[in-house]
């Protein structure tokens, strides 16, 4: 996958990777554990590790009615789910100073 690839399937720090496409030309809708059952096992890939498509999945299959209308709607399912996991360094500012440490100077 070229970095162009891979940067259009990054979505707030989530990268669905061919899972992007496959939800793109599922026939919807769907129910969560249609989807689950059909990609459950595609990984995603998140700043600091890897999870599946099931495991981000797995609360809203509590909800044995929740139907998706289409793929914006699962990749925002998705998005909600992972929450911090998909955040970068957590407390990074990109002024590159702790805003706690006393001996740091704001110029």
């Amino acid at each position: 996958m070229s970095n162009d690839e891979a940067d259009d399937s990054r979505e707030l720090g989530v990268e669905f990777g061919e899972l992007e496409g496959e939800l793109e030309s599922y026939d919807y809708p769907a129910t969560t554990e249609e989807l689950v059952d059909e990609y459950g096992d595609h990984e995603l890939e998140l700043p600091n590790g890897t999870t599946t498509f099931g495991e981000i999945m797995e609360p809203y299959q509590e909800d044995a009615g929740e139907e998706f209308e289409d793929a914006g709607e699962v990749k925002q399912a998705v998005l909600n789910m992972v929450g911090s996991e998909a955040v970068g360094r957590q407390g990074y500012s990109d002024r590159g100073a702790d805003e706690d440490a006393e001996d740091q100077e704001s110029f």
